[in-house]
């Protein structure tokens, strides 16, 4: 190999470059081509060589930055002379540079922008021999079929590639223009030794042209498909005229129509059903299949047939049986499975009746346009409860004890009335509402429809879902709903609607009139202990791959979960905690039988097999409770009291239950009235302001307080867990108790709570949720709990053993309350 050499001095290129960072590709010698430059560094230093000799050094990053340095920069590049420069609106430059000769950075002279170095001059290592000659033909030979087959090589290039004369150029410009990645080009730009240069440049040609070849080749399979694709198209043509003259139609769209024709003549329609259906039905005759017209009609008629317009089998009326699936599915929730009960007594006493006087008649011939008689026949049951208290649960149920098919969806966050009622047919992509849908699915006109959060509807510019449902849910408009897809008249009035919502408040008055109402209320710790028992327990074992004679639990485990770490209103936590448990118990049992399988004597009986859960029995208590879900998120003696003068306890209802409340009061010096915080919505801050003119009323004419008193101190009114909002009036009385507690500075007797709303005039108005109320002050150990008289008729409601042990004391008037929670002694 002969030594590399530096350029000679005559030939006018500087030793000391400024250096331009390239960041996609090497530019080799011998090239003329533009160039953008837009960071700022760069761009003055081409307005530096523009004004002096033109000459710059260019040079590709190593690794791509923001801020390069010399030492990001490879340290072989290419001197170029810059021809012309172009300047952009951006700030950048566009410049027109030839590159002259490749150099090597031999010394740093400013390592960051602007970058110059020291550079020597490197020339290409000729070998003028017979295989250098053969090379360049070589090369020009295959660039020729590469161009030729490339419609990216301009006519220029090829002309350049046939004038250059020299071997090294002709290497360099051929590696300027394959698509070859930018460290193999760095290497060849590296490359002094011009036949080492043409050999590498030769099989990167080769590997193109092997890319082209495979591309002609999928170019050609794909132009292949096309033509057999035309030509089954036409062959089919002739084939459909061939059998058109023979009378044979036998083609797709003559056995759909076929398929249409006969499920709709067996559903027999009358009146606007049947003009509308043969309609259609016709004009899908005559479309032709390629149209865009055709593929709607059929879509709309494959509705059509899949709906059950038919009269439904007989129904299960086996009351005993369907007592049975629920007992068997649900503990408690009497009033949703004795209503259950009563739809089931009803419909066999009217099926009875429908059959002694013969009023079963066809579906179209219905009185006022039902198909039974003239009551609707389905029902529409909304389930209101806190979260966990088995409200969607109990719709699966319900369908099993009726013997029927079950279709759920929710409705929460919807916001489009086209779910609900299904988009007109002009739009593309069109299909029909839930309710036809969810027909189509059960293929019964009778199924059970659960609609799940019913409470979280939403309304947009696309309309309100909750006035779609007005008609799904009215007993004397759904016996004729209208689908926007469907467009037909379609009974619904059969199907058993169940709907769920967390709270009534959201829901729209309208819907909530055409609902019957049952509450499900929290369950209170010894109903968690028998769910759990009969239902969470054996779940959660079957789910973790435990066996129900190996886990077992004592009554206090279970009470100790259910407080402890699940004082929710429902049991969803209580199921949580229960598979935590579990999951720890399969975790031990792996351990167990892994670590005998590597005992000596042990491997070869268990190395391959399962651990077997039923040689290992877990006895848990509340021990064990402790050691597998750590310590009680709610301590057992962690209890509310109002123990001090200007506290009280109230009660409130949220949509997660009952909860109690502390009502806080103190007093100091100053004149700014009454201070509120604890996040109150407004219309607690009103039933504040209330509270305050009444207990000031109050202190100043029975208890003697001077009014002077209210004008040199300020009252500062609080509710503890600021985070949370609070609102409604039901804790009015609780509040004007903190009051005057505070200025008798007195606490109120014994472990007492209240609820109840408090008028202007000392009224002790009726509140709502006293059932969930009443499972919250059980919970936190309340034994007297003052509730307004009117509420009396909402005890009967209240479960015995939730009532137990607690004493209520009915009031109409403040002074009522007062005598119980700060007597005079």
């Amino acid at each position: 190999m002969a030594e590399q050499s530096v350029v000679p001095i005559d030939q006018m290129l500087p030793h000391k470059l400024p250096l331009v960072a390239l960041m996609g590709r090497p530019i080799f010698p011998g090239i003329f081509t533009p160039i953008m430059i837009g960071n700022p560094p760069d761009v003055k230093v081409i307005d530096e060589a523009v004004s002096g000799n033109g000459l710059i050094g260019l040079v590709m990053l190593q690794n791509e930055t923001e801020n390069p340095s010399i030492t990001d920069l490879y340290r072989v590049g290419t001197a170029a002379k810059i021809v012309k420069k172009i300047n952009l609106p951006d700030g950048g430059v566009n410049i027109f540079i030839s590159t002259l000769k490749r150099f090597r950075i031999k010394k740093h002279l400013h390592d960051t922008a602007p970058i110059v170095g020291a550079v020597e001059y490197l020339e290409d290592e000729e070998d003028e021999t017979p295989e250098v000659k053969a090379l360049t033909r070589a090369l020009i030979s295959e660039m020729k079929q590469i161009s030729e087959n490339n419609p990216l090589f301009s006519e220029e290039m090829r002309l350049n590639m046939i004038n250059i004369d020299h071997p090294g150029k002709i290497a360099d410009f051929i590696a300027s223009i394959l698509n070859i990645d930018k460290a193999d080009q760095q290497k060849i730009l590296e490359m002094l030794n011009v036949r080492k240069r043409m050999e590498q440049i030769l099989v990167f040609i080769k590997k193109e042209q092997e890319l082209l070849r495979i591309q002609k080749k999928i170019q050609k399979e794909i132009n292949e498909r096309i033509e057999k694709s035309q030509r089954d198209y036409f062959l089919r043509e002739e084939l459909k005229a061939i059998k058109t003259e023979l009378g044979m139609t036998t083609d797709a769209k003559s056995s759909e129509y076929q398929r249409f024709k006969e499920k709709i003549d067996a559903f027999h329609f009358e009146g606007e059903t049947k003009e509308t259906v043969d309609q259609e039905l016709e004009k899908f005759s005559l479309m032709e299949p390629n149209s865009a017209e055709f593929t709607v009609t059929r879509n709309y008629l494959d509705v059509i047939v899949s709906l059950p317009w038919n009269e439904p089998g007989p129904e299960n009326f086996d009351l005993a049986a369907a007592r049975e699936i629920l007992e068997a599915d649900h503990y408690g929730l009497k009033d949703v499975k004795d209503r259950i009960a009563e739809y089931l007594a009803v419909r066999k006493l009217r099926t009875g009746e429908a059959k002694r006087t013969g009023k079963t008649g066809k579906t179209d011939r219905p009185v006022r346009g039902r198909s039974f008689d003239k009551y609707p026949v389905g029902s529409i049951i909304c389930l209101a409860g806190p979260p966990g208290v088995g409200k969607t649960s109990v719709g699966r149920s319900i369908a099993r004890a009726l013997g029927k098919e079950f279709f759920r969806f929710s409705v929460g966050g919807m916001r489009d009335e086209a779910e609900i009622k299904g988009h007109r047919r002009t739009y593309i992509g069109a299909m029909p509402g839930k309710i036809i849908q969810g027909l189509k699915i059960t293929k019964t006109k009778d199924p059970v429809f659960m609609i799940d959060e019913i409470d979280k509807m939403g309304v947009s510019y696309q309309g309100d879902p909750a006035s779609a449902l007005l008609e799904v849910l009215d007993p004397e408009q759904n016996f004729s709903f209208r689908d926007h897809y469907l467009d037909l008249p379609f009974d619904i009035s059969r199907i058993f609607f169940i709907v769920t919502a967390n709270t009534l408040d959201t829901i729209p008055p309208p819907l909530l009139d055409r609902m019957e109402i049952i509450e499900l209320p929290g369950y209170i710790d010894t109903e968690k202990l028998e769910i759990a028992k009969r239902y969470l327990v054996p779940k959660s074992l079957e789910k973790n791959g435990l066996k129900k004679s190996q886990v077992k639990y004592t009554k206090d485990s279970l009470l100790h979960i259910a407080n402890g770490y699940a004082r929710e209103a429902g049991v969803r936590n209580l199921e949580k905690n229960l598979d935590k448990i579990h999951r720890k118990l399969a975790i031990q049992i792996v351990e167990e039988a892994e670590a005998a399988a590597r005992r000596p004597g042990g491997a070869a009986e268990t190395a391959s097999a399962v651990p077997g859960p039923q040689a290992v029995n877990f006895a848990v208590d509340k021990k064990a409770v402790e050691k597998h879900l750590g310590k009680p998120i709610f301590p057992e003696d962690v209890v509310k009291k109002a123990d001090r003068p200007g506290m009280s306890l109230g009660l409130a209802w949220t949509s997660m239950g009952g909860d109690t409340l502390i009502i806080e009061a103190v007093a100091s010096p100053g004149k700014d009235g009454l201070t509120m915080t604890g996040k109150m919505g407004d219309t607690m801050k009103e039933s504040a302001s209330i509270a305050m003119t009444v207990a000031r009323k109050t202190g100043i004419e029975t208890y003697g307080v001077d009014p002077e008193w209210f004008e040199k101190n300020q009252i500062h009114l609080h509710i503890p867990e600021g985070a949370t909002p609070k609102d409604g009036p039901s804790a009015g009385i609780t509040m004007a108790t903190a009051l005057l507690s505070l200025l008798r500075g007195k606490p109120i007797a014994g472990q007492l709570a209240m609820t109840g709303e408090l008028s202007l005039t000392g009224q002790v108005l009726p509140i709502g949720g006293l059932k969930e109320k009443t499972v919250a002050a059980r919970r936190n150990q309340v034994r007297d709990i003052i509730i307004p008289k009117q509420n009396l008729r909402d005890l009967d409601d209240i479960p015995v053993h939730v009532k137990k042990s607690i004493h209520f004391h009915p009031v109409e008037r403040f002074e009522e309350v007062l005598a119980i929670a700060l007597p005079e002694s």
